[in-house]
């Protein structure tokens, strides 16, 4: 992690052109982790494409996509039109490295426990959520909703309408202000995870499960 990290710090300072920085492989795995879209690492032509358009222009790549986590990032950098000067700012690569940092802590939490980092995350963030367009543009919120709700994760491929009315005809979203709630809500999606992996029957709290990750949330 830390070699990534720091391999990812000297391409950042180091690069002349958008172009040039996305065509690092670290560059790109540490960049879309730490935004929520690891599971896009593998597809580099497409992430590239599409970090690479310009948000404001209705016909461009990330405005055509069905996956509504690109937008915000693109936004966010804005390669299109500001070249390196918003992932240059030191505290931009400070906040990228201390997500893709914290995303790679959680998810070794998930070799001891299925999900047990979605779970942990959601619970923190839930009462943060007011519309269905914020879980759709999180990935983490995303997985653990459509996991609660036994949503298939190919729902991602419908289109973005089809997608916001199958989260909420499911779930009233005032819900997730309700702690009580929330954490009913993780601990279906902990067992359906832990379902997916062990075909286990055993139906375990999460104050449990938080405790066997070293109690990070208690």
């Amino acid at each position: 992690m830390a070699r990534a990290i720091s391999a990812f710090t000297a391409a950042v300072n180091s690069a002349t052109s958008p172009a040039e920085l996305l065509s690092n492989p670290t560059v790109m795995q540490v960049l879309l982790t730490a935004n929520g879209l690891s599971d896009q690492v593998p597809y580099t032509a497409l992430a590239t494409d599409t970090l690479l358009s310009n948000p404001s222009d209705p016909n461009s790549l990330v405005n055509q996509l069905t996956d509504s986590r690109w937008l915000p990032v693109v936004e966010t950098y804005d390669f299109a039109t500001q070249g390196l000067s918003v992932i240059q700012d030191p505290a931009v690569i400070s906040t990228i490295t201390n997500g893709y940092a914290e995303y790679t802590w959680l998810s070794s939490l998930d070799q001891v426990t299925p999900g047990l980092s979605n779970a942990l995350t959601f619970r923190a963030q839930a009462s943060s959520i007011t519309s269905v367009d914020q879980i759709l543009g999180n990935q983490t919120m995303f997985d653990v909703v459509t996991g609660a709700l036994g949503i298939p994760e190919q729902i991602v491929y419908q289109p973005l309408a089809a997608q916001q009315q199958a989260i909420t005809s499911r779930l009233d979203i005032s819900q997730l202000q309700n702690p009580q709630f929330v954490q009913s809500f993780v601990q279906r999606y902990l067992i359906a995870q832990q379902a997916n992996a062990t075909a286990s029957n055993t139906t375990p709290s999460l104050e449990a499960l938080a405790a066997q990750a070293q109690g990070l949330v208690v």
